[in-house]
């Protein structure tokens, strides 16, 4: 029952993680034809220590998190989080590009892809976001720039 009720609270702080998220950070989606694309970066020490081991990232103020959910949209009833292949890349200001590796997440009827990786001061990087929702022949592309502050 202990262990239930772990993963309970777990599942709660994540699901308010990504919730509080774009509050932090401006959250961005793309609406593509039939689906949206939802992509929001944040720094990772805002992550409860209980939710970074539960994902394995650490958390750092040097450290930022890129979340990326696709929904399919639906006329008469709330858009559905499907699977999809997601491929991402930064860039900075000197055109340095850093591959991005994404892990998938299920939670529920919730799917989204999440990866971690290294920031300094200042960095303003363009996220570039490929995404192929499951049936779909083609990808799609999602980009959104961000500053961050680590100080």
């Amino acid at each position: 029952m202990e262990r239930n009720m772990k993963n309970a609270i777990i599942m709660l702080s994540a699901a308010l993680i990504l919730l509080v998220a774009p509050l932090v950070s401006a959250e961005n989606s793309t609406e593509i034809e039939g689906y949206v694309i939802h992509h929001n970066a944040i720094t990772t020490d805002i992550l409860t220590p209980e939710i970074a081991r539960h994902y394995g990232i650490i958390r750092s103020r040097n450290r930022a998190m890129l979340n990326v959910s696709v929904m399919r949209k639906k006329q008469d009833a709330l858009d559905e989080a499907v699977p999809a292949e997601v491929k991402a890349y930064t860039t900075n200001l000197y055109g340095q590009q850093r591959k991005l590796v994404l892990n998938m997440v299920e939670e529920g009827s919730a799917i989204y892809y999440i990866g971690d990786f290294l920031v300094r001061n200042g960095d303003r990087l363009n996220f570039h976001i490929d995404v192929k929702p499951e049936g779909e022949r083609n990808y799609s592309p999602a980009t959104f720039t961000q500053e961050f502050y680590t100080e």
